[in-house]
């Protein structure tokens, strides 16, 4: 597909690097020339054009009217907005905006359906979700729901010398008694898709398909279970706070919320009357103290420093808070970060880049087997996909273990009307089952390419 990018912000770069990836033709557009030559001279296959966003000669230049999909994402929610429009305007067949104003939050539906703009996009949003999620989840890592919420992906840590320490694969259902899949394992930072015959060790990071139910079971029976959380203190009061405070009080948790800024903080105690809005640095080691982070069940760090957001979580584990979870921008320090202990790791431009991927492949994949949902975890190396099975395909009605599944591929888990199934070697996939593949193949299009012809 043509795809044009305007805006080459952190987040502009690495969708420009992913889908070019992927196989489309990328054209990356920015009004600072220095940014545009980095994005070409790091991958020679990214075409680059200096220019803005509201004029259409340089639209034009970009190749807007080619563009299968335009992305604007500059710094400006006003400017992404009206590119979009212009863009489609000048025949561009879809456009996404990032917007990121809370006061559009409510325009969205308006934006799409009378303005013609295809996506709306707001990280900050998506990010507060992801951490709502986290703290509902607070046994797991990470956790990711399949065919609207009927099944988890989840992220668990083998403890050292706990259950799953030394534990072979092929033993796990008959000494936990608990209908699950681990369909990837993260050892160091290697990727593996592990067999029957895999044996966890002490520190690996599981990736595990299960129903709710046994989920819940699993936790219980590796001593892993750990009670709802019932408050938490949140460092930074920006966007991301914004759209986490109100998710966590409907919630029913107790939020305490550490701003520095007084005109920040003053927004948002007319926003939240039920939260406490403390006016104060949140580096100040004192200050935590006093506002009780030793006895709260979570610390969100939110500030818009990483190193102050990894200082502060590492400061927050030592003292032994349960969920500790941090933003972290610049993809160098993620991986330092979880060599230092930190596990509960988000980031705003990772999420913007998966909604966009899984926005293209969406479009790109309308008459094949549709790609309903696709998270990528494990800093990306890992990709989890949700396909419907289309009539035709050569693979239905065959019992998994008689087909020849291709290397870095997993069938994870099966949905089926209302079903849920874990798969076995004596399923079989029939025509409109929701199928979650694990793959380490970062460029699959289609649940054809996961089998062998």
């Amino acid at each position: 597909m043509n795809i044009l990018i305007v805006g080459c912000g952190k987040a502009g770069k690495i969708i420009a690097q992913t889908l070019c990836n992927e196989g489309h033709e990328v054209t990356v557009m920015d009004s600072n020339p220095e940014i545009v030559r980095s994005i070409v001279d790091d991958n020679n296959d990214i075409q680059g054009i200096v220019g803005s966003a509201l004029i259409v000669e340089d639209l034009k230049e970009a190749g807007v009217q080619e563009a299968n999909i335009i992305i604007a994402i500059t710094d400006s929610d006003e400017i992404n907005i009206m590119c979009s429009l212009m863009a489609r305007k000048c025949g561009a067949k879809h456009s996404v905006a990032r917007v990121r104003n809370p006061i559009y939050a409510k325009q969205m539906v308006f934006m799409r359906d009378e303005l013609g703009i295809s996506m709306m996009i707001n990280p900050e949003f998506q990010t507060a979700n992801e951490i709502a999620r986290m703290l509902r989840y607070p046994n797991a890592l990470q956790v990711e729901t399949f065919a609207k919420g009927r099944m988890d992906l989840a992220e668990i840590k083998v403890s050292s010398g706990g259950i799953l320490d030394e534990l072979k694969l092929s033993n796990m259902t008959s000494k936990l008694g608990v209908r699950m899949l681990v369909c990837a394992v993260k050892r160091d930072e290697e990727i593996l898709i592990p067999d029957g015959n895999f044996v966890l060790h002490g520190n690996d990071k599981i990736y595990m398909t299960a129903v709710h139910s046994e989920l819940a079971k699993f936790y219980k029976k590796v001593g892993e279970v750990k009670s709802q959380m019932k408050n938490c203190i949140i460092v930074g009061g920006g966007k991301i706070g914004y759209y986490l405070v109100k998710q966590l009080l409907e919630q029913g948790l107790k939020v305490k919320i550490i701003e520095q800024d007084m005109a920040r903080c003053e927004q948002l105690s007319e926003w939240f009357n039920k939260a406490d809005v403390i006016h104060a640095d949140g580096t100040n080691q004192d200050i935590l103290s006093e506002e009780g982070i030793a006895t709260t069940d979570a610390c969100i760090i939110l500030t818009g420093i990483d190193e102050e957001n990894i200082i502060l979580s590492m400061y927050a584990k030592k003292i032994g808070v349960r969920k500790v979870i941090t933003k972290i921008n610049r993809s160098s320090l993620m991986s330092m970060s979880e060599s230092m202990g930190l596990e509960n790791i988000i980031s705003p431009k990772e999420t913007t880049a998966e909604l966009i991927l899984q926005y293209v492949r969406a479009k790109q994949n309308s008459q094949n087997s549709n790609i309903i949902t696709l998270y990528r975890l494990a800093e990306g190396k890992l990709e989890a996909i949700e396909f419907i099975v289309r009539s035709g395909a050569k693979y239905v009605g065959i019992p998994l273990k008689n087909l020849h599944v291709n290397a870095g591929f997993l069938i994870a888990g099966i949905i089926r009307n209302s079903k849920r199934i874990i798969p076995s070697g004596e399923d079989i996939l029939k025509v409109n089952d929701s199928v979650v593949v694990v793959t380490t193949n970062r460029k699959i299009t289609s649940l054809d390419e996961m089998f062998q012809e």
